[in-house]
């Protein structure tokens, strides 16, 4: 009787779990259609580049090619009457077609700097030399153009907005070289920032992307391509990033339009706001963009806004970062009028920014650049001399020079380095050792924090202690 019934719960386990597997088995998505539908419209893009062999390479090989050398026989076999003056170097990538025209989206780094482009269609049957429309460094995109004797099927972009994390995506690409590979995931995040550029906000996927699936599309289970394959993480298994659909299909009409992409200019270097921060200036909370210089003449100095502003939302939007405001304002159109809203010292102020055009050499030029005294905060410091604010730019003889730093002081924790110049401390221009132990004994010793405004190789940038470690 035991051995009956322990049978029959073995029967009925075995039943209930076949029918719960089958049950979950159904629920998989099947992507055979999609792949299909979709893979007919991602080409694999072949480059040369030529590249001179240079002087130095040719004197280091002349040896091993002359008469009696053991490589003698190489040299004649592959290089003939000598080594060559240019060599063609060949790349391999992934893209997609988005209108029946020829126009077919990749990544930039798959094209840059090549001397001939092919767009090959599924099944290599059929090829065609390919012409660069525009390119954009900033994103990794690129456009392309082919003039094909048959009618090219298309994809569509779908709204990066709408997918979460944890829904389907299929990647189609050449990984490898292998044409028209199909691996299937999910998205793992969203607004990932991998230090690839100023605008990153990438999706990450554990759909498989290997070397090769550059500029080929993440498509949605609709068919819509959602994202553009652009990176990996070369050590992990499973991590992958593609750009969001919605940033890419504005830059590749800026492209179609203009064959280059026109961005928004405040002029003004920023950084987070960290709590620290926030509470040396009075803020609720650690949000916004922190300015940390103007460029004088560009849209923001032409606003009124200035050093110490912090920016809190633009046309009604807030800004959480700096990376935030860096791509709404890349976004939005030169000589477009904008709401700005800042806190300056405990105040809100509003300004009417007509923005500027975003130059690509200027931009990066703006990014952050790597007598008596006394020790306060673990700094040693003292006024800077004449001789000093000459050799450091500085526009008048103001500031204390930073001469040494206690490396296990909270100063050196905040990122204040020997030679940084302070200009301020909680918004109070520093002149002396004095003009410094007022703060501290003062609006720092009040708000728990000292913020100062320092400047390094010509740079200005916000750096904040917090006095409760002391």
């Amino acid at each position: 009787m035991m051995r009956s019934l322990k049978y029959a719960i073995a029967v009925w386990t075995l039943f209930f779990w076949m029918l719960c597997s089958g049950s979950a088995l159904s629920s998989l998505p099947e992507f055979t259609e999609l792949a299909e539908e979709a893979g007919q419209a991602v080409v694999h893009i072949s480059t040369v580049k030529v590249v001179n062999t240079s002087d130095k390479m040719k004197q280091f090989l002349e040896p091993f090619q002359k008469k009696g050398s053991p490589f003698e026989d190489f040299f004649d076999q592959f290089f003939g009457d000598g080594i060559p003056r240019e060599r063609r170097e060949k790349a391999l990538g992934s893209g997609f077609i988005i209108s029946e025209e020829g126009f077919v989206v990749t990544n930039n780094h798959v094209v840059q700097k090549a001397d001939e482009i092919e767009v090959i269609l599924k099944g290599g049957e059929k090829s065609y030399p390919a012409e660069v429309v525009g390119t954009d460094p900033e994103t990794d995109l690129a456009l392309l153009k082919i003039e094909a004797d048959t009618q090219l099927p298309a994809l569509q972009f779908g709204d990066s907005e709408d997918i979460k994390v944890g829904q389907w995506v299929v990647a189609i690409g050449n990984p490898f070289g292998l044409d028209h590979t199909v691996t299937a995931g999910i998205i793992s995040a969203k607004g990932r920032v991998i230090g690839a550029g100023p605008y990153d906000d990438f999706l990450q996927t554990d759909a498989s992307i290997n070397p090769g699936n550059s500029g080929g599309p993440l498509l949605n289970l609709e068919g819509e391509v959602i994202g553009i394959n652009t990176a990996i993480v070369a050590s992990g298994q499973g991590i992958g990033f593609a750009i969001p659909s919605n940033m890419a299909e504005g830059i590749i009409a800026q492209l179609m339009e203009f064959n280059k992409v026109k961005r928004g200019w405040l002029g003004v270097v920023i950084q987070d706001v960290d709590a620290n921060t926030a509470k040396a200036l009075g803020l609720s909370e650690p949000k916004g963009a922190l300015i940390a210089s103007v460029n004088p003449g560009d849209p923001a100095d032409e606003a009124g806004m200035q050093v110490g502003d912090v920016i809190l939302s633009v046309n009604g939007e807030s800004i959480e970062d700096a990376g935030e405001l860096t791509r709404m304002i890349g976004h939005l159109s030169p000589d477009k009028k904008v709401a700005i809203r800042v806190w300056r010292k405990g105040e809100i102020r509003e300004f009417d920014v007509l923005l500027g055009e975003r130059n690509l050499q200027t931009a990066q030029s703006t990014r952050e650049q790597e007598g008596d005294s006394s020790t306060i905060l673990g700094l040693e410091v003292r006024p800077v001399t004449d001789q000093e604010a000459q050799a450091l730019g500085l526009d008048q003889v103001q500031g204390l020079i930073v001469s040494n730093v206690n490396q296990t002081s909270p100063a050196a924790e905040a990122d204040i380095r020997k030679s940084d110049v302070i200009l301020e401390a909680n918004g109070r221009p520093m002149n002396s050792l004095a003009d410094l132990n007022a703060v501290l004994k003062g609006d720092a010793a009040q708000k728990g924090v000292i913020m100062f405004l320092i400047k390094r190789r010509g740079q200005n940038l916000f750096r904040t202690v917090p006095l409760d470690e002391q």
